[in-house]
C-alpha cells in the first residue's frame, strides 16, 4: 500500500510540472511523437505490404510443386548461364509422372500465353492471359467459378473448343449478358465459353483469373507448340494430404532424374519450385526493410530521448530547492528518483500516444480517401508504447538520480 501511496503522488507530481510548463512539454513531445509516428509508420506500411505479397503466394497454394526449367528467384547469387542450358519440361515427362507418381493428388500440364486478342462479334480485348491446361488443373490449383462449369474429362481428352474466362474478360465482351454457350475467338480458333471464374481481384503478383481464358491442353495442341519455351512450360503437382510437402518433393525428384536418366553424379537439370521458396526470399527483404525502419526512426528517437533528458536536467535545476524541502520533510531518496523518472516517462507516453494516433488518422485516409489498406495491428501499437516507455526510462533515469541524490541542505539554500 506504502508503493501505491508513492507511486500516485510521484505521477501527481509528475503531471502539475508537465501542466505548468506546457511550451516546454510540447517541445519535448515533439521529438518522441516524431519518432515513434514514424518508426510505425514503416511499420505498418512493411506489415501491410508483406501480407499482401504473402496472400498472393498463399495462391500458388503450399502443397503444390511446380516443376519448370527456372528456379524461381533471380536475385543475388543465381547462375542464369546454367539454367539457360536445361532443356524444357516437356510432354513426355508430364506423362511419364502422371503414371509413376504414388504422392500426388493431381498433375497437370500449363502452357501460357500473354498480351492475346480476345473477340466476341464487333467487341475485343487486348492484353488476354491464355493457359492451356491439362484436366488435373482444378487439382492443383484453388479457384471458384461464378457461373458454368470445369471441362469434362471427354473435352479435356478430345480437346474440344471450349474455355473458361475471367470475371473481366466476361464483363468486356458480354455486357450485362450471360457469358456461358457464347462463342469467342481466340488465337483465330472459336471457344464455347463454359464457365466464368469469380472476380478476384488484383494482387501484388499479379496473380489473378480476372483476365484469364483457360482451355483445355489438346485443344490448345492444335494452334501452338505447347512444349515451346515461348509459352513458359511448367508441370504443376499437389500431394496428397497424408504426404508432407517434403515427401512429395523427395519423390518428384527422383522420379524426375529417373525420366531423363540423370547420373548420380550430376546436378538436376529442372527445378523443383515452392511457395516456400518465395516465403524465405520475402522475409529476408522485409528483414533488411525492417532494419532500415529501425534505423531511420531511431534517430528521430535518438533526438527525441535527449531532448527529454535535457528537458529533465532543466526541470531538477528548477526544482532543486522544493527537492531540498521535500527531503528535509522525510521524502526518501526512491520517491523523488521515481518522481523525476515517471515525469519522464510520461512525457514518453504522452509523446508516444500522439504519434499512435496521427499514425491511425493516416491509416484511415488511406483506407477511405485512396482506397489503400494500411494494416495498425495490436503488435505495432504495444511496440510503439513500449519504445516509449523505454525511451522515457533512459533519458530520465541520470536526471532523476542526480535530483535523488542532492544534500537536502544545499537544495534548500539554492535559488
Amino acid at each position: 500500500m506504502l508503493f501505491l501511496k508513492l507511486l500516485r503522488e510521484s505521477f501527481i507530481f509528475a503531471f502539475d510540472a508537465l501542466r505548468q510548463n506546457k511550451t516546454r512539454t510540447f517541445l519535448s513531445l515533439l521529438g518522441i511523437t516524431i519518432g515513434i509516428f514514424t518508426i510505425i509508420t514503416v511499420f505498418a506500411a512493411v506489415d501491410t505490404f508483406r501480407g499482401n505479397l504473402q496472400s498472393s503466394v498463399d495462391k500458388l497454394g503450399s502443397k503444390t510443386i511446380y516443376i519448370e526449367k527456372w528456379p524461381w528467384g533471380g536475385f543475388g547469387d543465381y547462375p542464369w548461364w546454367k539454367y539457360m542450358q536445361r532443356p524444357q519440361v516437356n510432354l513426355r515427362d508430364y506423362e511419364a509422372l502422371r503414371q509413376r507418381t504414388t504422392t500426388a493428388e493431381g498433375v497437370a500440364y500449363l502452357a501460357g500465353m500473354s498480351n492475346r486478342t480476345l473477340k466476341y462479334r464487333s467487341n475485343t480485348i487486348e492484353g488476354v492471359q491464355v493457359t492451356a491446361v491439362s484436366h488435373d488443373y482444378y487439382k492443383t490449383w484453388n479457384f471458384d467459378l461464378a457461373e458454368g462449369r470445369y471441362f469434362t474429362d471427354n473435352e479435356s481428352k478430345s480437346g474440344s473448343p471450349v474455355c473458361l474466362i475471367g470475371a473481366d474478360l466476361a464483363d468486356g465482351l458480354f455486357a450485362n449478358q450471360n457469358a456461358i454457350g457464347k462463342s469467342v475467338k481466340v488465337l483465330g480458333r472459336n471457344a464455347t465459353v463454359i464457365g466464368v471464374f469469380a472476380r478476384e481481384g488484383e494482387d501484388m503478383l499479379g496473380v489473378s483469373k480476372d483476365k484469364t481464358l483457360l482451355m483445355p491442353l489438346n485443344f490448345a495442341r492444335n494452334l501452338i507448340n505447347v512444349e515451346s519455351g515461348r509459352y513458359d512450360p511448367q508441370i504443376m503437382v499437389r500431394g496428397k494430404e497424408q504426404y508432407s510437402l517434403g515427401d512429395v518433393e523427395t519423390e518428384l525428384r527422383g522420379l524426375m532424374r529417373s525420366i531423363r536418366k540423370i547420373r548420380p553424379v550430376d546436378d538436376d537439370n529442372f527445378a523443383l519450385n515452392k511457395t516456400t521458396i518465395l516465403s524465405g526470399q520475402l522475409d529476408q527483404m522485409f528483414m533488411i526493410v525492417d532494419i532500415a525502419g529501425w534505423i531511420i526512426g531511431g534517430f528521430s528517437i535518438l533526438v527525441g530521448g535527449f531532448g527529454i533528458a535535457n528537458i529533465m536536467f532543466v526541470s531538477v535545476k528548477e526544482r532543486t530547492n522544493i527537492i531540498g524541502i521535500q527531503k528535509s520533510l522525510g521524502a526518501k531518496n526512491y520517491f523523488i528518483l521515481m518522481q523525476f523518472l515517471f515525469e519522464a516517462i510520461a512525457l514518453c507516453l504522452i509523446g508516444g500516444l500522439i504519434g499512435l494516433a496521427i499514425v491511425y488518422i493516416v491509416t484511415l485516409i488511406a483506407t477511405y480517401g485512396f482506397d489503400v489498406r494500411i494494416v495498425l495491428d495490436m503488435g505495432n501499437i504495444i511496440r510503439g508504447i513500449s519504445i516509449s516507455v523505454v525511451i522515457g526510462v533512459i533519458s530520465g533515469f541520470w536526471p532523476a538520480f542526480s535530483a535523488a541524490r542532492m544534500d537536502p541542505v544545499e537544495a534548500i539554500r539554492s535559488k
